[in-house]
């Protein structure tokens, strides 16, 4: 029987004639699961990922900005990719850059963390996978936010690096600069499409019957764990999340991965009670080998089955199991949640929470005009699923977790993340 991958290869390749018109390029696992989740929000919420940074005001040119942004979009085939579905098969389907660059109304008294809140919101399905909002701040306005906001399915954390990088060159660059070469689009066009299909072939062997069967037997006694949505509404004026953060000295080769799992796995125990094995998910991956580094999404999400209770596994025996998922990460999501159905579970694919972990030296700030910009964060955005922990190494190590309020009341969640920080404070011995 042909994995999920082959099947989607195939379609595909049916689809496309190979002259060229119209283009359609083929998406990874990853941005199929991205279009799913959309699909299956009632609400049609995309998942999003923002940057902020805040200027002085007049730092900005806003005319200079959209000419980057779409002088980037030009170049990168993703930034100017709509989803589609043709005849049932998901593909991008290559349009003009058109990134928009919008300066938000206030309504008096508003400060820029409410103002994109509810921009972000209001994010329509159609449209560019790349966004900018430009929105004052400050007392008496002193200060500009810049939101650099993208679909998730165009981008991964290899792509933020380079975006920033681009867009702030052309912002110095100034409007009347000169777009990418014909000959320059068409060799990033080739080596996009290169680069995903190297990743669906890689998907597609890591869709064998051997990882299958892996898979099956690691999530065969997976449950979501996260009670339904309360019906009431939030009291008036209450944000839609929740959010907690701690920082702390970093230790100096940062915290390892399995500690990180544990942790999220203590958080989850409070959250959903002992006894249970919660479906908790991860971002990995990485470019095919020998791919040019094109933008895009390139990370698959992994499922950690997380067993929760004073008897649950310690950190050698989590990271021993880690490394052996690491072996099967390329299986696209897809595939492992039909492989676990498969072996029994009544795990739908919806996950309980998520892990993600960042390295803040490989950042480079956005530079305007000369000018640094401070980049923020903005608490309060729609989070997709119960509750995410974010984890942050470098100088210092920060931990945000943030929770949907219509789901995990606030004092417990505040329980979980006191007990997440406590382990990472404190990692659970070694067995041995």
């Amino acid at each position: 029987m042909l994995s999920i991958t082959s099947q989607y290869l195939a379609r595909y390749r049916r689809l496309d004639a190979g002259d060229g018109t119209p283009v359609l390029l083929p998406v990874t696992g990853a941005q199929r699961r991205f279009a799913l989740v959309r699909a299956m929000d009632p609400a049609g919420r995309p998942d999003l990922v923002p940057m902020f940074f805040a200027f002085p005001r007049g730092t900005v040119d806003p005319v200079r900005l959209a000419a980057a942004a779409n002088r980037l979009a030009a170049r990168h085939p993703v930034l100017r990719g709509r989803p589609a579905v043709l005849r049932g098969t998901p593909v991008l389907r290559l349009e003009r850059p058109q990134v928009p660059v919008t300066r938000p109304a206030c309504a008096p008294g508003e400060d820029a963390a409410t103002v994109l809140r509810r921009a972000l919101g209001q994010w329509t399905p159609d449209g560019s996978p790349l966004r900018l909002f430009l929105v004052p701040d400050g007392p008496e306005g002193t200060e500009e936010v810049l939101a650099v906001v993208l679909d998730h399915s165009a981008c991964d954390g290899q792509s933020l690096a380079r975006i920033v990088g681009e867009l702030g060159a052309g912002h110095d660059e100034g409007p009347g600069a000169d777009g990418p070469s014909p000959a320059d689009v068409a060799a990033e066009l080739t080596a996009y499409r290169e680069a995903v299909l190297g990743q669906l072939e890689a998907e597609e062997r890591a869709g064998a019957p051997e990882a299958m069967a892996y898979w099956g037997d690691r999530l065969r006694t997976v449950r979501e764990q996260a009670p339904v949505a309360r019906p009431e509404p939030l009291s008036p004026g209450a944000l839609p999340t929740g959010s907690a953060g701690l920082r702390m000295p970093a230790p100096p080769d940062g915290v390892p991965f399995p500690e990180l799992l544990n942790a999220a796995r203590a958080a989850a125990a409070v959250l959903y009670g002992a006894g249970h094995v919660v479906p908790l998910g991860y971002p990995w991956g990485g470019r095919p080998a020998g791919a040019a580094p094109v933008l895009g999404c390139f990370l698959n999400t992994v499922v950690f089955p997380t067993a929760t209770g004073d008897d649950t596994p310690g950190a050698s025996a989590t990271a021993a199991a880690w490394w052996d998922d690491l072996d099967h990460a390329a299986t696209p999501f897809d595939a492992v949640v039909h492989a676990a159905r498969a072996a029994g579970s009544g795990w739908s694919g919806r996950l309980d929470g998520m892990l993600t972990v960042d390295d803040s030296r490989r950042h480079p700030p956005l530079r305007l005009g000369g000018v640094t910009g401070r980049e923020i964060h903005v608490d309060g955005r729609a989070v997709r699923g119960p509750f995410a922990v974010s984890v942050t190494q470098g100088p210092e190590l920060r931990l945000h977790m943030v929770w949907d309020r219509a789901v995990l009341p606030d004092n417990t969640a505040e329980s979980a993340f006191t007990a997440l920080a406590d382990a990472v404070r404190t990692p659970a011995p070694t067995a041995g």
